[in-house]
Parts: structure tokens; sequence; C-alpha cells
């Protein structure tokens, strides 16, 4: 196999009631007034949004709010989110949702201390040298950006979609409660896990020769394969939310892909896509 370095700093929190844990996750970081940056108003249904304020209001932390972060998040809405927190001097910033709202977070983040066009990030115009803290609270099992340091931005006036990343942009704590997921309907479910199940794909197919890491993929595969059937047909099974939930982290966070780069032109083409069509 290929030579590797692996290091994953952020700190995963996973099962029932973490949420209790954003109150010392976050004074760990000396943080005073953070950025809850959110989608459509999910979390706002599904209690999300009660559980993550009483848990800041009990810590005594000010918080301020960019919502509307889209299923393919624009680059628009990451200036808008870095506008709101310079103007606010946040010192943290704090997900509540998908992979999109935390790939905008890690632009955001990144943009923050950054004085030109956050766009020269995603293009790799200009590399980040310092980011703002940030932590995520996951809602829905798909992309693994919950336990990575990479992101998907749109640009929708020059129809570009890109991934671009960096070691500094890895969330510094992610927490995932199986019933956060409960209420995400059949056909968001149906594609997380085909996103899951590619970023296994595109890793697995490689010209290396790295059979521990193999396996693992395949035991990822297997438990996705088992779980995922049984799901969309019990959707508020928290169980198998849990299986499918920490699936999709296992998948992208760098375990599978040690000493094997594998191949991601079916990403590159979904990317090509889906900045013209907009689709999931």
């Amino acid at each position: 196999m290929e030579n590797f370095e692996y290091r994953n700093p952020t700190r995963l929190i996973f099962g029932d009631g973490q949420v209790s844990q954003l109150k010392p996750q976050l004074e760990s970081l000396g943080a005073k007034k953070v950025m809850l940056v959110f989608g459509g108003g999910s979390i706002k249904r599904n209690g999300v949004y009660d559980d993550v304020t009483r848990e800041l209001n009990a810590a005594g932390i000010e918080y301020v709010e960019c919502d509307g972060v889209e299923p393919n998040p624009r680059i628009e809405t990451a200036e808008r989110g870095i506008k709101i927190a310079r103007e606010a001097g946040v010192d943290a910033l704090l997900a509540l949702g998908g992979g999109s709202v935390i790939d905008c977070t890690k632009l955001i983040a990144a943009g923050i201390p950054y004085e030109g066009e956050a766009w020269d990030l995603v293009i790799g115009k200009a590399t980040p040298k310092t980011v703002i803290p940030f932590g995520t609270v996951l809602t829905l099992a798909a992309t693994g950006s919950e336990m990575n340091s990479g992101s998907v931005i749109t640009n929708w006036k020059t129809q570009e979609k890109y991934g671009w990343g960096s070691p500094l942009t890895y969330p510094t704590f992610s927490i995932l409660d199986p019933k956060y997921t409960v209420s995400v309907p059949k056909d968001q479910t149906i594609y997380g896990i085909v996103d899951m199940m590619s970023h296994c794909l595109e890793q697995y197919f490689h010209p290396a020769h790295a059979p521990v890491q193999e396996r693992m993929t395949e035991g990822v595969m297997k438990a996705v394969v088992e779980a995922a059937p049984k799901l969309v047909n019990d959707l508020e099974n928290v169980e198998l939310r849990g299986t499918i939930l920490f699936a999709g982290t296992m998948a992208l966070n760098g375990v599978l892909q040690m000493g094997a780069r594998g191949d991601w032109a079916s990403h590159n083409i979904e990317h090509a896509v889906s900045a013209v069509h907009d689709i999931p």
C-alpha cells in the first residue's frame, strides 16, 4: 500500500442524550458567543434547536444565527455567514444539520479571518492560515463531513461546484444522537445511504494493495446493506438509525482511505451535474 499519515482531531460524541456534552465542549474552547448555522428550519421542528439553545443558555453562552443553508450550499450563503459572524464578534461556530450545513460552516470558519474572497479558499487561490473553531450537532447520516476536513461549495453564478479542505477545517467536536435523524424523510434517508455507499465504493476501487482497508470497507458496506432496507421501511427505528449514522461517519473519516487514495471520478461527475441542475 502507499505511504500515509493519519490524524483526525475531531472528538466524536455518539449516543442518546449526548447534546448534554455541548456545554463542556464549548467551554473547553473558551466560547463566549457562538453562531448557530442551520438550514431550512427542520431543527426547530424536530427538537434539536430547543435542546441546543437550552444547553447554551445553561452555559451562559450568547448566540446569533445564520439560517437558510441550501442542500448544495452556495458561496453567497457562506459569505453572508462570514459577515454575520464578523459583525457579531463570535468566537466559535456550531453547525446544526447535515453535511451541507457543516460544509458551509467550514468555509465560514476559514473565511472569517481571511481578508480576501471566500471563493479563493474553495478554488485553491488561497490557503487558510487560521480558522474559527467549530463543532457540529449532526441531523443527517450521509456525507461524513462531521469527522473530516472536506467541504463542497457551489457557485451558482458560474455553475461550479468544488470540493476543498484544509487540515484546519476538521470540526473540533461532533455530537451524533441517532434520535435527531429519526425525522429525516424517506427520500433524504435514501440519498444519504447512497452517498455513504458511494464513499465506500470510491475508496474500495484503487490500484494499491491494501487488504486491511479493503476488509474494513467491506464491513461498513455490509452493515449498510443489512440495515438500509429495514430502515427505509421503519424510519423511526432508532437502533437502525444509529447503525446508518455511524456508517456514514466511518465511510469518510479517513480510516478507509489510509494507504489507498481511491477513484472519486463519480463524485466529480456529480459535482459538475449538480452545479447546473441542483440535484441531491
